[in-house]
């Protein structure tokens, strides 16, 4: 209702519950949430399917006024797991090196 002009939601949608397994969300079948952003009362509102819909939408979520609502639809496929690492030294050291610079280990 308030409609704050410096508001942009952008949602990045697998169509996935990925941490209970993969089971597909509502958005997989009919569910549209940018129509029902644009019910809600967003000034714009899209739906990405691919890299040319990105790059044109780009400068609307950084540009037009809100609120804005884009959702952009990703693969579900699988990606490699980068666990990081548990190390808790080597953890301290590379913040220390990162907030302060090499110079803080000399």
């Amino acid at each position: 209702v308030a409609a704050p002009t410096n508001f942009a939601v952008c949602v990045i949608d697998n169509e996935r519950y990925g941490e209970t397994g993969m089971q597909e969300t509502h958005t997989a079948h009919a569910v549209d949430m940018a129509g029902m952003a644009q019910a809600a009362g967003f000034h714009a509102t899209a739906t990405i399917f691919g890299e040319t819909d990105l790059e044109a939408q780009i400068p609307v979520l950084l540009e037009m006024l809100g609120p804005v609502f884009v959702i952009v639809k990703v693969t579900a496929d699988p990606v490699p797991l980068a666990l990081p690492p548990r190390d808790g030294t080597w953890l301290k050291h590379r913040f220390r090196e990162a907030l302060l610079g090499e110079a803080a280990f000399d």
